[in-house]
């Protein structure tokens, strides 16, 4: 059996991601988990990605309302040992699978990092824009910045990030959250891959079933 045969996606207890998450990503802290999934060359871990609540309450109902507010979900971490080709995006398209129904899952690329979001056009997330650079309030911790915490005379610079989102419905569900999506879907990503889903494709994709 090949390599590539061999591979696949499980849930995994969120602990088993720990040692990824604080050893590998750079980031070295870990985020509010409510999934987690590791990507499986036979026994061996070679891969997470989780998911759990965005840390701020206004990403929540600011993307499609207060109705789909509790169906909002982040994809807050992607630690990979070697990343190999096409592995990011095969642990996310495959993770998303193992999700419940319906659930809009929101990610972002930081622009600090060099990072433009290509994994999540290649998994054929939409491109929501990018956000303002701004500043928090320093932390305690000297760490990590929280928006209410910390020492408010002090401020610390937050970067821009492109956010990226994915609609993970029936079709039926689909179309009602598109419907009363605040986000605006924007042509250009920092850097366009060539599996961006732009606007002017949304209708073939649901024709052809292209959407998780």
């Amino acid at each position: 059996m090949s390599e590539a045969q061999d591979m696949r996606v499980e849930r995994i207890n969120s602990s088993e991601a720990h040692p990824m998450i604080l050893n590998i990503h750079y980031a070295k802290r870990l985020p509010s988990i409510s999934y987690a999934f590791g990507i499986f060359y036979g026994s061996n871990l070679e891969g997470v990605v989780t998911y759990g609540m965005p840390a701020s309450p206004f990403v929540c109902s600011g993307i499609c309302g207060e109705e789909y507010k509790e169906k909002v979900i982040e994809l807050n971490r992607l630690v990979l040992r070697s990343n190999k080709k096409n592995e990011a995006s095969f642990l996310i398209s495959n993770s998303i699978k193992l999700l419940p129904k319906p659930m809009i899952i929101v990610s972002y690329a930081d622009s600090d990092k060099n990072h433009s979001g290509y994994v999540y056009q290649a998994s054929n997330f939409f491109f929501g824009g990018t956000s303002s650079e701004r500043t928090d309030i320093a932390p305690e911790d000297g760490k990590h910045p929280r928006h209410h915490l910390g020492d408010k005379s002090k401020r610390v610079k937050r970067s821009a990030k492109h956010r990226y989102f994915f609609i993970h419905a029936s079709k039926t569900d689909r179309k009602k959250i598109l419907k009363n999506l605040r986000w605006k879907i924007e042509e250009k990503p920092p850097k366009q891959g060539k599996n961006f889903v732009s606007e002017k494709t949304i209708n073939f994709c649901e024709q052809k079933r292209l959407f998780l």
